[in-house]
């Protein structure tokens, strides 16, 4: 038999967590020594230990760890367990990518603070354009949250026009509407010239003619896009005008080639306070 202490080492795990493991019932020691309470455990342990410590460090849960270790799961079963968890894993892996991309972008904008050229911002008058457009919720108006939902909306509207034969007839346009609390109407859409039809699984709106904008090209992915909105925002306080509802997004060359070559304008619609 081994001590806990020579037990933990060949097992590669703490004092402490076979402890642990003892203490719910997952691994108690073969022996325990009555008068001095010492704990033994056997060679044969080694190999549940092994494949406990294993599956702990797939991420599953120690009540998953012991069913599969008691082998009341049939192999259907754990597959699909082990398909969940690696679902879960990938979809962590694009949270923490897209909260690195977020670092990132702040550090950009902290390296550019107050570099931001106030000559790039344009007011002009924006037309009226009839929009094809598919329509989600966020829980905010944070890119953090506007990503996540903008992002898949665009290949589905694609594929309804593409079933429908509608073909775009020039950019992709986003628009944004508060909704209730602090939600957001996010609305996917691109410039369609084709009438509205029930038959469409998809709207056909004509967005309003804008007769004041204050506009500012976007150069890049919408990771660091608050820097470009701050950047009007001031603008727009500086120059006595007042913002009016949340901006529009023209996607003029996104999603394609080299991402630092992305180009989106923004439009805010203004007047004069």
């Amino acid at each position: 038999m081994f001590t806990i202490g020579d037990f933990a080492h060949l097992g590669r795990v703490s004092v402490r967590m076979l402890r642990h493991y003892d203490a719910v019932g997952l691994l108690p020691p073969a022996h325990v020594d009555p008068s001095s309470g010492y704990r033994f455990y056997t060679a044969l342990q080694l190999q549940r230990l092994n494949r406990l410590v294993a599956l702990k460090d797939l991420g599953l849960t120690l009540d998953q760890v012991r069913v599969v270790l008691d082998e009341k799961l049939s192999v259907e079963q754990l597959h699909g367990m082990l398909s969940l968890r690696r679902a879960e894993l990938r979809q962590q892996i694009l949270a923490d990518s897209s909260r690195l991309r977020r670092v990132e972008a702040r550090l950009r904008a902290i390296e550019r603070e107050g570099a931001m050229p106030t000559d790039e911002i344009v007011v002009k008058s924006v037309p009226a354009v009839r929009v094809a457009r598919l329509t989600a919720t966020a829980a905010s108006y944070g890119p953090e949250d506007i990503g996540p939902v903008i992002q898949p909306l665009y290949p589905q509207l694609f594929e309804r026009l593409g079933r429908a034969g509608v073909t775009p007839a020039g950019h992709g346009i986003a628009t944004y509407e508060s909704a209730a609390g602090d939600e957001v109407l996010v609305r996917a859409g691109v410039t369609v010239a084709v009438d509205p039809s029930p038959a469409y699984d998809f709207e056909v709106v004509d967005l309003p003619a804008l007769a004041e904008a204050a506009t500012i090209v976007h150069r890049g992915t919408m990771d660091d896009v608050d820097t470009s909105y701050q950047a009007v925002a001031a603008w727009i306080e500086a120059h006595g005008y007042k913002q009016n509802g949340l901006a529009r997004e023209v996607y003029l060359n996104y999603g394609e080639g080299d991402p630092a070559d992305w180009v989106t304008e923004l439009q805010l619609e203004i007047t004069k306070v």
